[in-house]
């Protein structure tokens, strides 16, 4: 590549949009539409079909025949939501990759701005404006239930942060260094973690989606599966593969590694011991484990007595 293409691509460089889909003929059409109509030009996308079963391969086929850009993907086996995006993410060729649902409508300067902003952050990301399922503004934002904010310290993720994926703009990068994605964790939860190991995740604060909550969507399955009751001894065994993850995962050089091990020795067990070193730890580090929460102080530090008797 000459020294002027290297300035060209610099300047206009690709983005990698990748949909993952599965059943999701109602609003596909939508969706891309809203993809295609973006400002900024210069994007492919990598559609990954996890085995429908209605007619979202056939409608990702017609788009894949008119528009160049537009490639295919159909899985032989289904992956599940995760390893799906993982698997399109693997097959983007641009400098930034947009995850995206197949239920929501972009708006036309979502990539545009995202990009503007990025600057040398590792992900920008932005706020969404919920929407029915006949497109009709709710008046909620996604902001509106979580704190939403800049994450630049992995200990943000212990328990989760806010950031979602179907917002975000990411370095490719810090999409290579995340694989493989671990199937217990949100997509958008580790990308946001192993993006903090050497910057940030920054919040544009614009609403540049429209996000479509039903009841087959993964919002609403997720919201669906928190009434499903689990044992003390379930979540303490998720908590623990959990931080063990983040633990192995965080390098070496980074002061928050030794922090993790405190937290995965204060989950080994269901001792005093334990729950004190756990509710320490949270006490210690709350204004980042909690950051995402929108806790008032009082809050904040009765979040942190709970987990000496709850596993969180």
């Amino acid at each position: 590549m000459t020294h002027q293409h290297k300035n060209i691509a610099l300047k206009n460089p690709l983005v990698s949009i990748v949909i993952a889909t599965y059943n999701g003929e109602k609003f596909l059409h939508k969706q891309l539409d809203s993809l295609l109509n973006q400002t900024y030009k210069n994007f492919e996308i990598i559609a990954v079909d996890d085995c429908s079963t209605d007619n979202a391969l056939d409608i990702l086929n017609a788009y894949a025949a008119k528009y160049e850009n537009f490639i295919v993907i159909k899985n032989e086996q289904n992956l599940g939501y995760v390893k799906n995006f993982e698997k399109g993410f693997s097959l983007a060729k641009g400098s930034y990759i947009a995850p995206c649902d197949q239920d929501d409508i972009w708006k036309p300067n979502k990539i545009e701005v995202l990009l503007e902003n990025i600057n040398e952050d590792a992900i920008a990301y932005c706020n969404s404006a919920f929407i029915d399922s006949d497109d009709n503004l709710t008046g909620e934002h996604l902001g509106d239930r979580t704190n939403f904010g800049d994450f630049d310290n992995p200990l943000m993720y212990v328990i989760g942060a806010s950031a979602p994926g179907h917002a975000m703009l990411i370095k490719r990068e810090v999409v290579m260094n995340a694989m493989p994605f671990p199937v217990f964790f949100s997509h958008d939860n580790w990308l946001g973690f192993v993006a903090t190991f050497g910057g940030t995740v920054k919040f544009v604060n614009q609403v540049l989606v429209h996000y479509r909550r039903h009841d087959s969507n993964v919002f609403s399955t997720v919201h669906k599966r928190k009434k499903i009751k689990e044992t003390k001894q379930q979540r303490l065994e998720k908590a623990q593969e959990r931080l063990q993850t983040l633990y192995e995962k965080c390098p070496n050089y980074l002061p928050e590694k030794a922090i993790l091990a405190q937290f995965c020795k204060s989950y080994e067990g269901l001792s005093l011991a334990n729950n004190f070193l756990r509710m320490k730890l949270f006490f210690q580090h709350r204004d980042k484990i909690l950051r995402y929460k929108k806790h008032s102080k009082l809050h904040r530090n009765l979040y942190c007595l709970k987990v000496f008797f709850k596993i969180i």
